[in-house]
C-alpha cells in the first residue's frame, strides 16, 4: 500500500526545513554561542563593579 501524502504538509515542511538550514547557516557564519555571550555578559558587569569599587565617597 502507498502512503496518502497531504502535498501541501509536504510543502511547508520542505520551505520550513529550508528556512532553517539557511538561519543557522547564518548564525554559524556571524554569530556568537550562548557562552561567548554569557562571558562578554560577565566580564562587563564586573568591569561595572570594579569602577563602582574604585569611586570616592566625598558623602
Amino acid at each position: 500500500m502507498v502512503e496518502i501524502v497531504n502535498l501541501r504538509t509536504v510543502k511547508k515542511q520542505r520551505a520550513r526545513a529550508e528556512r532553517r538550514a539557511q538561519g543557522d547557516e547564518k548564525a554559524a557564519k556571524s554569530g556568537r554561542t550562548k557562552a561567548e555571550r554569557d562571558l562578554a555578559r560577565a566580564r562587563t558587569e564586573k568591569a561595572a563593579r570594579d569602577l563602582d569599587a574604585h569611586l570616592r565617597d566625598d558623602g
